[in-house]
């Protein structure tokens, strides 16, 4: 268990505070952003819900698409500007919609334009976040730098969802999307104060994309416990979105009293997520993988519950559950990566993680509503539940899993940090 006075004395870096407060105004832009696209595409004159599935569909393809071309561009520039170009990208995405709304010309190509520079911002940013971390701190202080980033993250992420509601009612959808612009630059301002200086690649360092992508997927694919994890999270993945996008909200209107039932099943979860990051705070498991796998069982309960006509208040603390144990993967799989792969391509890598993760999402989408007009929302909530534990049970089987273990720096008492440390070399 680590000292937390100690850890929290990492916010005296300079660098490391100024990502900290980058990453924390993006991720509230970003909990803006949503509700105000929503209402303000809902609010256009003849839109209809397929006007806003095109809108977010046009958001969420790019992203996908080029997800392994930011792992690309953060492994061959500096990570720092890499995600200055994808903030910088989405406020200017975001201010081009604002302009739209306010202005009453809002074309659907236009829209769905804009909607998909956002989308290849997101890309481009990811990659280089999980990368620019050890760039920015020593590899001692991995874990509490990602948990500290969390904790700001999730508290960002509450705020978002509370705030932007009230910002749509009182300021209108399209200045609401303006503070998330704003909010956006403000990020990429204070990511270019990090002012890191990269290692350069070498002439016979430098390939093709098309030989990058083979370099990154053979550093994921040598690494058993990596590639079984995210194996495993593309199902639960899918599971998950099923159940949290259309199945529980279905139980919920049916027989929980509707919008404020889940609210709280949301609300629950939340809370978890910021008390799972205190817990990596002081965390140091000397298998961090096995620990990380085992936390993804309880992650089933909310499920199982609704599932089995359970009390709502079970059903909560279910999500509390779920929140922390998520939060507290979240770090140690971070942590891990950053830790295992050469700084070089761990950018790659951690795209084709994402990629790997994310690709089955929209199949649980599109098939909870046929799967619940057919069997009934509540026992395909029970099979839900029987995926996420099924596949945790699978992935606990591999030896990698079970074997990977920190080294012995990660689980003793980290040293106080200089008030603006920084590892030597920084960047790829």
């Amino acid at each position: 268990m680590h000292n937390v006075r100690r850890d929290l004395g990492m916010l005296r870096d300079r660098r490391f505070a100024l990502l900290l407060a980058a990453r924390t105004i993006s991720v509230l832009g970003t909990g803006f952003a949503p509700v105000a696209l929503a209402f303000g595409v809902l609010a256009l004159p003849g839109a209809t819900p397929t006007t806003l599935s095109m809108v977010l569909t046009a958001e969420a393809l790019p992203m996908v698409a080029f997800m392994l071309v930011g792992g690309v561009i953060a492994d061959r520039f500096p990570r720092h500007r890499v995600m200055m170009a994808g903030e910088g990208l989405n406020a200017a995405a975001y201010f081009c919609l604002a302009a739209m709304m306010l202005t009453g010309w809002t074309p659907l190509p236009g829209l769905v334009t804009a909607a998909a520079v956002s989308g290849v911002a997101t890309a481009i940013f990811f990659p280089a976040l999980t990368g620019v971390v050890p760039d920015v701190v020593p590899a001692e202080r991995l874990q509490t730098a990602n948990a500290l980033l969390g904790l700001g993250t999730n508290i960002s992420r509450v705020a978002g969802l509370v705030l932007s509601g009230a910002a749509v009612v009182l300021l209108g959808a399209g200045w609401s999307l303006v503070v998330s612009g704003a909010m956006f630059t403000t990020a990429a301002v204070l990511v270019s104060a990090l002012r890191l200086t990269p290692a350069e690649r070498s002439a016979a360092e430098r390939h093709s994309v098309l030989a990058d992508l083979r370099e990154g997927w053979r550093e994921f694919i040598s690494r058993q416990w990596l590639w079984v994890v995210v194996a495993q999270f593309s199902i639960l993945v899918m599971a998950m979105q099923a159940a949290h996008g259309v199945l529980g909200p279905l139980v919920a209107k049916q027989s929980l009293g509707g919008a404020p039932a889940w609210s709280a099943v949301l609300a629950g979860e939340a809370v978890g997520m910021i008390a799972g990051i205190l817990v990596t705070l002081r965390l140091r498991p000397r298998r961090p993988i096995l620990v990380a796998t085992l936390l993804t069982l309880p992650t089933a309960l909310p499920y199982l519950l609704l599932g089995s006509a359970a009390p709502l208040w079970t059903v909560v603390a279910a999500a509390v559950v779920m929140g922390i144990c998520f939060d507290i993967f979240g770090v140690l799989w971070n942590t891990t990566m950053q830790r295992e792969v050469p700084p070089e391509a761990l950018s790659r890598v951690s795209s084709y993680d994402a990629l790997g993760s994310l690709m089955f999402g929209p199949i649980g989408l599109l098939l909870a509503g046929p799967v619940a007009v057919a069997v009934g929302p509540r026992p395909a909530l029970l099979g839900c539940a029987a995926i996420v534990a099924s596949v945790s049970l699978l992935a606990l089987l591999s030896p990698g899993v079970r074997g990977l273990r920190a080294p012995i720096e990660e689980a003793a008492p980290d040293a106080a940090p200089a008030p603006d440390a920084a590892p030597a070399e920084a960047g790829a």
